[in-house]
């Protein structure tokens, strides 16, 4: 049954919470939800199977979440407080955490806002270099309002599945504005897994990124941002780490 978080300022953040030992929180991506990325993809089954809970939020703009539209409603620290008041919602003071894609970049948020919370991280589909930085932000505003094709094939890729299925159009557009730069720094400490597929262009870098940290990382060989989420292999490494 879905179960709202309530920020000070009113706003809603849907999650849903299964039954099981040290309950995992995780967090999807940009234009996508809890459903499409964690349940659809196995990986609340894998958790259960595993004997762990599964704490699974739709970010604010996303999903059963509230869909504010100004850019500062998504600032970083902003969405990691959402987390954070997921936890509190649910008792909860330290749990492991996975973010896929946007989401990772949400999580290393929250490890930065409330260190304390976090025990261990899984930062999947993400690197050193934020996609939403390197679009040109008129063309994105110019897309998502008008449908202006971009000359960046990247912008219409992301924003258009979203757009076609009726996305708030406003609140993606706050959401690519706020988000735009979030780093993945995360607080000396705490444990780091990384994963990226073999075949994704968008966490270039991540290799180096995760050495240079003396963090875990696995690659996927062949698998794209899309269908890593699925790999079996990122299952049990994850599910490993974890432990």
């Amino acid at each position: 049954m879905t179960q709202f978080a309530r920020r000070l300022d009113g706003v809603r953040v849907a999650f849903d919470a299964t039954p099981g030992e040290l309950p995992v929180l995780l967090v999807h991506g940009f234009a996508s939800t809890a459903e499409a990325t964690w349940r659809s993809s196995g990986w609340v089954r894998v958790l259960e199977e595993a004997g762990r809970g599964a704490i699974t939020p739709d970010l604010r703009g996303h999903g059963r979440s509230d869909k504010p539209h100004r850019t500062a409603d998504y600032a970083p620290r902003q969405l990691a407080a959402d987390l954070v008041a997921v936890l509190d919602t649910l008792e909860l003071d330290r749990v492991d955490v996975i973010g896929y894609s946007m989401g990772s970049r949400v999580v290393a948020a929250l490890a930065r806002l409330a260190p304390e919370r976090v025990r261990r991280l899984v930062l999947g589909g993400a690197g050193p270099l934020e996609l939403f930085e390197t679009w040109d932000q008129g063309a994105v505003a110019r897309y998502v309002v008008s449908g202006d094709r971009p000359a960046d094939p990247t912008i219409a890729a992301v924003l258009g599945p979203a757009i076609t299925a009726g996305a708030d159009r406003e609140a993606l557009l706050a959401c690519v504005r706020g988000v735009a730069g979030c780093t993945l720094d995360v607080p000396a400490g705490i444990p780091q897994l990384f994963v990226a597929g073999g075949a994704d262009p968008i966490p270039v870098g991540v290799t180096a990124l995760a050495a240079k940290r003396g963090a875990q990382y696995l690659e996927l060989p062949g698998r794209t941002h899309l269908n890593a989420l699925t790999s079996h292999d990122f299952q049990q490494a994850s599910l490993q780490f974890l432990a």
